[in-house]
């Protein structure tokens, strides 16, 4: 059986529920109740006392360490705290614990931690998570907080005491890997997840996250699935297959059967809930493996779909695939984004899905039909033996591509014409196109790969954006980065795949052999075994020069999209310039612009600022050593404060008020801090 520690420090009197949190309004009343503010994860709250006038001048209400939240420190701490009736509730530490803090001061009231033993050693999505979810009570039945353990069990607390709800499941637990429809050894089976639940009308939506599909060690891997639970008694309410089963819509996109071993197409980013319309807005992943589609030709529904499922029944009301047959791992990262837009005088309920490729699909939320065209343009083929290539990929219209899309000469770093001139040279060694450019065999003597851009984290990744329901603004932050897709022969014992995500950047690697299985028979092909790199060979690969990054700056950005017109109003670098980078010797001299910092942050918004944290470390001039918290002019981009912390944002900020006092609090880990919750407030008298 497993562990558990419940320290009851003190008893809670939680007297009033929140105020009914709608999809697409912003946080309630102050509080925080949902991870993403609201249903509709707009990260929005309607609070001003916090300016552009007190903002660098912010002191710290409170701090609270992680460290003892498990058997190790954790440097990877990506929470984001709820607030509901002055008690700040989050997942925490290496073991994920729960930990209850008073809003005001930080004091901790109690805390759960579960010890799984092997199966959460076996986890493939471990350590503190991104947080939990809220729901309110129903009748008799006292506010929960829900989470999911890193051995995938769905556990509810009572919000007051932190004890497992009765009534709820075994002893206030739903163990997540039984009653799938498929089997999974309770043990090792792997899938887990780091988002959170959702609650809505007293419905628990919980997604799946499996083993990578970047070098899957087979075609096939547990199949992705979503489902509902009963808030109050955990019992299933209704299950989701994102990869269909026979006779359900979208099978047919299966050629040759491949549904049968296929895995992944899990929803491990965060899931979103229009409860007036009675909608789950799921935001579905790649399919088995990330890269290479042999084993499973045809356009494979639903992954890399959004898809709209009723929050009662789990039945399918609408979806979009935003990527037929993925071989990019495209897939989609973060929450859709539920806003209601005034377009030519009329207000539409719309959903925003930010994604890795740097497009912003905008969907009528009702009825799925795109906001603006979208339109199928034909996309090149490759030459990877056996790999079934989709003709046409769907292109917005409208908004235009955020960030970088695709590597061209123009992309090539050029603070100097030697840097350039090396970066020509580095080039020629891969192949280079537009998005949606397949990936290639990785050969030594060229190509090593396709370059792609956003690289394999994307563009944006799972921190999503923001919306000012106000001003009808979206905010979403990117990262500019580069990657090559090169494809080689698998390792010993991945009999089944023909092959596999190299990874010629960071060294060498041997080639798997000769002769592999697709589809399910033998290959028709023969695979060149592929020695060793060379020294020469290995810097040859290396998306770098001299040490700087191969592209030019930015390296990461914030962007701002007018959704009534769909238009970039403003996109600027974030973060400082790197360390590396400004005291590059190849640089001395040069006026270098901000670049921004590649990383992945979420934002924030308030009445008055837009909020995000530096993703990295830097040295200021003041010779100090942290990352900065800043906040931004909504409707210039301009800097307006900044706040040195300790170390970068690993976690999306979120805000609330308290007894007339607005406070910000940002989870922080990182370059050899460990995980902590800092909250912020303006200057007291």
């Amino acid at each position: 059986m497993p562990k558990v520690l419940l320290a009851g420090l003190c008893l809670l009197s939680i007297c009033l529920a929140p105020s009914s949190v709608l999809a697409q309004d912003g946080a309630p009343a102050g509080q925080w109740p949902t991870y993403g503010g609201d249903l509709g994860h707009t990260r929005y709250a309607p609070l001003d006392q916090i300016t552009a006038d007190n903002f660098a001048d912010l002191e710290v209400a409170w701090r609270f360490k992680t460290d003892n939240l498990g058997p190790t420190p954790e440097f990877r701490f990506q929470a984001t705290p709820l607030v509901v009736d002055g008690m700040l509730y989050s997942t925490a530490g290496s073991r994920r614990a729960v930990v209850a803090l008073d809003a005001a001061t930080g004091e901790l009231k109690w805390v759960y931690s579960l010890d799984e033993g092997p199966r959460g050693t076996a986890a493939p999505r471990r350590l503190s998570g991104r947080g939990l979810a809220y729901w309110p009570g129903d009748g008799d039945t006292p506010p929960r907080v829900v989470y999911v353990t890193p051995g995938y069990r769905l556990i509810a607390l009572d919000a007051a005491t932190g004890r497992p709800a009765p009534g709820f499941g075994a002893d206030g637990m739903v163990d997540l890997k039984l009653d799938n429809d498929q089997a999974i050894d309770p043990v090792t089976g792997e899938v887990g997840l780091h988002a959170t639940p959702i609650v809505a009308d007293g419905v628990i939506i919980v997604g799946a996250a499996h083993r990578t599909g970047g070098n899957p060690r087979s075609r096939a891997n547990v199949k992705g699935y979503v489902r509902g639970y009963d808030a109050r008694t955990g019992d299933r309410l209704w299950i989701f297959h994102t990869l269909p089963r026979p006779g359900q819509v979208g099978r047919e996109t299966w050629l040759n059967d491949s549904a049968v071993y296929t895995g992944n197409t899990g929803v491990w980013a965060q899931i979103s809930v229009d409860p007036e319309l009675g909608l789950v807005y799921l935001p579905v992943e790649a399919a088995t493996g990330d890269y290479f589609g042999a084993n499973r030709p045809g356009d494979n529904l639903f992954a890399e779909s959004l898809v709209a499922v009723d929050l009662h029944t789990g039945e399918r009301r609408w979806h979009y695939q935003l990527v037929h047959h993925g071989i990019w791992d495209h897939d989609i990262p973060c929450a859709p984004i539920l806003v209601d837009l005034t377009i030519d005088g009329e207000v539409v309920k719309a959903v925003a899905q930010p994604t890795k490729q740097v497009f912003l699909y905008v969907f009528n939320r009702e009825t799925g039909e795109p906001i603006w065209p979208i339109e199928e343009q034909p996309v090149p083929a490759g030459d990877v033996p056996g790999e079934w290539y989709a003709p046409t990929q769907p292109i917005p219209t409208r908004p235009p591509a955020y960030d970088r899309q695709g590597v061209t000469p123009d992309d090539l770093i050029d603070f100097t014409p030697a840097l350039r001139a090396e970066a020509l040279e580095r080039v020629s060694h891969y192949r280079m196109g537009p998005i949606f450019a397949p990936p290639s065999v990785s050969r030594l003597e060229g190509p090593l790969g396709t370059l792609m851009a956003p690289a394999q984290g994307g563009g944006t990744n799972w921190p999503g954006g923001s919306f000012d329901s106000e001003t009808q603004i979206l905010y979403v932050s990117s990262n500019s980065s580069v990657g090559s897709l090169g494809l080689m022969p698998p390792y010993p014992g991945q009999s089944d795949m023909a092959y596999i995500q190299g990874n010629a950047v960071a060294g060498p690697r041997t080639s798997g052999g000769a002769g592999s299985a697709i589809g399910g028979g033998r290959s028709e092909f023969e695979i060149p075994p592929r020695p060793p790199m060379s020294a020469e060979e290995r810097e040859r690969a290396r998306l770098t020069i001299q040490g700087l990054p191969l592209l030019k700056p930015p390296y990461g950005v914030i962007s701002a999209i007018d959704m009534r017109r769909g238009e970039i109003l403003w996109r600027i670098p974030h973060g400082e310039t790197p360390d590396y980078i400004r005291n590059h010797p190849a640089l001395a001299g040069l006026d270098l612009p901000r670049t921004g910092q590649p990383g992945s942050v979420g934002t924030l918004v308030t009445r008055t600022l837009l909020v995000a944290g530096d993703p990295q470390m830097h040295t200021t001039p003041d010779g100090e050593r942290g990352a900065m918290l800043r906040a931004y002019d909504k409707a210039t981009g301009m800097e307006l404060g900044a706040v040195l912390m300790p170390a970068p944002q690993t976690g999306s900020p979120m805000t609330y008020a308290l007894d007339g006092v607005q406070y910000l609090v940002v989870a922080i880990s990182g370059g050899g801090y460990s995980g902590e919750l800092v909250a912020y407030r303006a200057p007291q008298d």
